[in-house]
C-alpha cells in the first residue's frame, strides 16, 4: 500500500510522529511537509502548495493520511483529477477549537471550523487520546450553533461516528533501553521537560518549585523542552528564585543528552492547561520517573488505574503530593511501580503502534 502523508507543520512532535510512522510502517509512505511556522497561514495556504507537491508525485497514493493543520476540504477540491476516491483518514494532534486562548486573547473560530470541514471530508477521523476526541465532540455544537442558521447539527453524530482514538507513536528506545542509570543517592531531581509556553502551565510549576524551597524542602530541578524566541519572564525570575537547585536550565542539544536528563530524574510534574496527548510525559516514565501529574487532560488515560490516587492530583493538591514524594524518595526509587508505569508507556512505541495504523488505514481500503 501507497500513503502519502500530509503535514503542513512539520516540526517538534509532528514531525517526529510523521518520521516515525514513515519508518516503522510495513507499507510505503510518502511524505509531503512543510517547515513548522506561521500556523495560521499553514492552515490556510499549506493546502495550495500540497496539491501542487501532491500532482509531482509518480505514482497515484492508496490512501491519504492528513493532520489537523491542512485544510483538507481545499486539498481535496485541487486534487480531485487524482484524489477521486482515495480513502483519507485524518490525524487529530490538535484541534483550534478546545485548544486553549492566550490570556487576554478571543479565539478565531474560522480555525476550528477549517477542522469540522475537514472532518466532513474525511473517511475516518483518527484522535490522539480518548479525552481528545471526547473534548472536541462535546465542543462542537457549540461552535454550530455560533450560526444564525443551516448549522448543521445532525452532522455532530455522523462525525462521531467516524470517530476513533489512535494513541501518538512514539521512538520510546533512548529511554527505555537497558542502559539505566544507577539508583541515585542524594536530593531528588525534579524533571519540567515540556515546551516553555503558556499553555503548559509554567507559573503554577514554579510557584510548587519556589514553595517547597521556602519550607526547606531538598531537590534538584531540571529544565527541559522546547524553547522558542519570546520565553516567558516566569522561567528567568524562577531561575533567580531557585538558584543552585537548577541543575539543567534548556533544550539538550541532543536527543542522547535528553535521554539522560529523564533517567537522571526521579520525578516528572506536569502543570499543563492543554495535552491532547501528553508525549513529554510518556518519555520520561519510560525512561524511569515518577510522575506527579493533574487529575484531568489525557493524563488518567495514560496512567494505570491502580496508580491514580498515587500519581494524579487534584487542584491545590500539587504541593502536598510534591513534598510528599520528596520525603519518601528512597521508597519511591524502589517503588515496582516505576517498572509497571515504564511497561504500560511502551505500548505507545512505534514497535506496537506502526501495526494499529497499518491495520486502521487498511480498513478504509
Amino acid at each position: 500500500m501507497h500513503i502519502a502523508l500530509l503535514e503542513p507543520y512539520f516540526t517538534g512532535s509532528h514531525a517526529a510522529w510523521a518520521r516515525g510512522y514513515a519508518a516503522h510502517s510495513a507499507h510505503q509512505v510518502t511524505l509531503l511537509s512543510l517547515e513548522g511556522r506561521f500556523w495560521k497561514w499553514r492552515m490556510h495556504g499549506g493546502a495550495v502548495t500540497l496539491a501542487r507537491r501532491f500532482h509531482e508525485l509518480q505514482s497515484r497514493p492508496d490512501i491519504i493520511l492528513a493532520t489537523d493543520m491542512l485544510d483538507l476540504t481545499t486539498f481535496l477540491s485541487l486534487t480531485r483529477a487524482r484524489t477521486h476516491g482515495t480513502p483519507v483518514a485524518l490525524y487529530m494532534h490538535e484541534n483550534q477549537l478546545t485548544y486553549p486562548t492566550r490570556p487576554g486573547e478571543k479565539r478565531d473560530l474560522h480555525y476550528g471550523f477549517v477542522n469540522y470541514a475537514s472532518m466532513l471530508s474525511a473517511d475516518a477521523v483518527l484522535f490522539n487520546s480518548r479525552y481528545h476526541l471526547e473534548s472536541w465532540f462535546a465542543e462542537l455544537p457549540n461552535l454550530l450553533k455560533h450560526f444564525p442558521d443551516y448549522n448543521e447539527l445532525p452532522s455532530v453524530a455522523e462525525l462521531r461516528q467516524r470517530g476513533r482514538v489512535l494513541h501518538l507513536g512514539l521512538d520510546l528506545h533512548p529511554f527505555a533501553a537497558a542502559d539505566p542509570v544507577p539508583c541515585r543517592q542524594g536530593p531528588p531531581l525534579i524533571v519540567w521537560n515540556h515546551r516553555w509556553e503558556y499553555d503548559k502551565g509554567p507559573a503554577a510549576f514554579f510557584e510548587a518549585m519556589v514553595a517547597l524551597a521556602e519550607e526547606g524542602s531538598s531537590f534538584e530541578v531540571a529544565i527541559l523542552g522546547e524553547r522558542f524566541v519570546r520565553v516567558p519572564p516566569v522561567f528567568q525570575r524562577a531561575r533567580r528564585k531557585l538558584g543552585e537547585r537548577v541543575v539543567q536550565f534548556g533544550y539538550a542539544e541532543s536527543r542522547a543528552e535528553y535521554a539522560r536528563w529523564l533517567k537522571r530524574g526521579d520525578l516528572v510534574v506536569s502543570t499543563a492547561l492543554h495535552d491532547f496527548f501528553g508525549a513529554a510525559v510518556v518519555e520520561a516514565l519510560a525512561a524511569g520517573c515518577w510522575p506527579i501529574l493533574p487529575r484531568r487532560l489525557s493524563y488518567p488515560e495514560l496512567i494505570p488505574a491502580a496508580l491514580h490516587e498515587r500519581c494524579l492530583y487534584d487542584e491545590g493538591e500539587l504541593v502536598q503530593k510534591l513534598a510528599h514524594a520528596i520525603e519518601q524518595i528512597d521508597a519511591l526509587r524502589r517503588d515496582p511501580g516505576r517498572d509497571a508505569l515504564r511497561e504500560a508507556m511502551l505500548a505507545y512505541d512505534w514497535q506496537r503502534m506502526a501495526p494499529r495504523y497499518d491495520a486502521a488505514l487498511e480498513e478504509l481500503l
